[in-house]
């Protein structure tokens, strides 16, 4: 049997916190160290949410939901990193920004693919020239792939509802919420990918925050507007539709 250390693979692990800037390194640890475990639980979350999905498009309600809700529970242990990043004065983070070179958040693979598996609809994080022949291969798959939308979708066409049109979903969803007595399973996985798509704005959201706490108005790495290229993604949900429906309850 393997012991502890080799069975997680630590020495490799641990040995990927490498600071690049002149100073002493101390904050710039901590900020690589956190966007690692970012990276770490996008990872899961790929997983999860992968699997949550293709269980919809096989006809699956139970097992899907349960995902979802471990995906929400992920979510929260992302945004308790930045409550990390907060320890970190704007000029500590000034003295080793320069390091970042062209490089930032929006520029994560997974967070795109998360994007995409999720619902979101937006091609402008294909083929981008930082990311590996890998990278944009993957993001390419997702795009093109059923989102988990779509197996939600799947799963109402399956019961009989009509998903045809933003109306017919409308009226599907309506019915939904009416009954929950003969639609347990679906309306609790609907009121899931709710949960989801609140836990991701919430996420979006916190990141804003650390960023103006951070840079207030200037401009981010890689070229962006920072601050206000955050805020313009904060209104943005993955499931307009089940949204909308609370209107009309």
């Amino acid at each position: 049997m393997p012991a502890y250390g080799t069975y997680l693979q630590l020495p490799a692990l641990l040995d990927h916190q490498r600071p690049h800037a002149d100073a002493d390194g101390h904050d710039e640890h901590m900020f690589i160290t956190v966007h690692q475990v970012f990276e770490l639980l996008f990872k899961q979350l790929l997983l999860e949410l992968s699997d949550a999905r293709d269980r919809m498009l096989a006809g699956e309600a139970y097992l899907p939901r349960r995902r979802l809700e471990r995906a929400v529970v992920i979510q929260r242990s992302l945004l308790a990193q930045f409550d990390v990043l907060d320890t970190m004065e704007p000029q500590d983070f000034a003295a080793f920004r320069g390091a970042l070179g062209s490089g930032n958040g929006g520029q994560s693979a997974q967070y795109w693919e998360l994007a995409l598996l999720s619902g979101a609809r937006d091609d402008s994080c294909l083929d981008r020239p930082w990311y590996t022949v890998q990278e944009c291969s993957r993001l390419r798959r997702r795009y093109e792939e059923p989102s988990l939308w779509d197996g939600f979708l799947a799963l109402l066409a399956d019961a009989g509802f009509d998903v045809a049109t933003t109306a017919r979903r409308a009226a599907a969803c309506r019915r939904l919420a009416a009954r929950t007595d003969q639609h347990r399973q679906l309306w609790d996985l609907a009121e899931a990918l709710v949960a989801h798509d609140q836990s991701w704005a919430s996420w979006q959201s916190r990141h804003l925050l650390t960023v103006q706490r951070q840079i207030g108005r200037k401009s981010g790495t890689g070229g962006t507007s920072g601050a206000a290229h955050l805020r313009s993604h904060l209104d943005k949900r993955f499931y307009p539709e089940l949204w909308e429906l609370r209107a009309a309850l």
